[in-house]
Formats: C-alpha cells, structure tokens, sequence
C-alpha cells in the first residue's frame, strides 16, 4: 500500500487511451528514476506518444506530477478499502494486516521508499501544485491510523497512530539508505511491541 505500481507496461499500445498511458508510464519513471530526472519527452517517447499529446491531457509537468501523485494516493485507498473488506468489523485485524503488508514491501527490496515522500523531498517549493497532494495524503493516512486505533479500543489512539507512522516513514528511509536485510522482522517486531503497549 506504499509503493506504486505500474499499470501498463510502457509503449505504444493502441488499446489503452493517451492520457492513461502517459499517467501510467510517468508513474512507473518518476518513481523509479526521480521527478527531477525524468523529462516529458521521456515520458512521450516511452509511452508511444509525443509532447504535443502529452500537453493536450497535462497542462504542465507539473500538472502530471500532481496527478500521478493523485493516482498514487487512489491505490492506497483502495488498499485500505480492500483491508476493510477483508477484515469487516474488525480494526484491530485490519490495523495488523496494515502493519504486515507494510512490512512486506519493505523486506521485498524491490520498492524505492514511499512516493509521496520521495516528491517531497525532490519539490521543497510550498506553491508546487504537488505539494498540496502530498500534505492531504499524510493527513489522511495518519487519520485512519488515528479511527483504527480509536476503533480497535488502544489506548492513546493519536500517539500510537503517530508512533507507527513514524516507525515506517523512517523505516523506509532507512531500507533506502541501509538495505533491507532483515529490516522488516526487525520492523514488524517493533510495531506489535507499540500495538501491546497500547492495550487497555
């Protein structure tokens, strides 16, 4: 539920339209390679399209940062739908499912850390349409940490809510900076150790 994922494969492909195409293939190179390092002629040129079609749908870069950002906090929504759905009633399952499925793509080594923080530390400029995406995004994340803690009758719903986001916005971080190897055991173990201590 952290790290994008990609759509479509990137190139030209008839059946899927332009704009889902150049939002997909952006997507998939802003997150693997950086927003300050792809240009919207990568972008076309990998997609099968052109930057006269890539304006048409995006009116600026910029614009297309903000939706792929947008795209990535829809994903991340439906995960917790699909949590909420799986686990009916039950918040403290979900929480822990959350927990573990978090954990997991850390331990994959296949992710490149959040994508919401990565944008924020590429676009420190407050005005960039992105950055609004982004600050909505943590608040929503940490308020649904906040009701499943509050729902699940843990004490502190707002601290352990912070606590936990905390443990994994700096987990990820560290998975980038260090390596994953055996940081997700070591992750999980801390997150039930706070979980435990929250309970009435």
């Amino acid at each position: 539920m952290n790290a994008v994922k990609a759509a479509v494969t990137t190139g030209k492909d008839d059946r899927i339209p332009p704009r889902e195409r150049l939002l997909a293939t952006a997507s998939e190179l802003f997150y693997r390679q950086g927003i300050r390092a792809v240009g919207v002629e990568s972008i076309a040129e990998a997609a099968g399209t052109n930057k006269m079609t890539l304006y048409r749908h995006f009116s600026s870069k910029d614009e297309l940062i903000a939706e792929y950002l947008r795209r990535v906090a829809g994903e991340t929504l439906e995960g917790w739908r699909a949590l909420a759905a799986k686990f009916p009633r039950d918040p403290r399952a979900q929480l822990l499912a959350w927990v573990k499925d978090t954990v997991g793509h850390l331990a994959s080594g296949e992710e490149r850390g959040c994508p919401m923080a990565n944008a924020a530390v590429e676009l420190p400029e407050k005005d960039h349409p992105a950055r609004r995406v982004i600050e909505e995004f943590k608040n929503q994340q940490r308020n649904y940490l906040i009701d499943l803690c509050r729902e699940a009758n843990l004490s502190e719903p707002e601290l352990l809510a912070d606590e936990l986001f905390l443990l994994f916005e700096g987990a990820q971080v560290t998975a980038q900076s260090m390596g994953p190897q055996g940081l997700g055991a070591r992750v999980l173990r801390m997150a039930e150790t706070l979980i435990k201590s929250h309970e009435a």
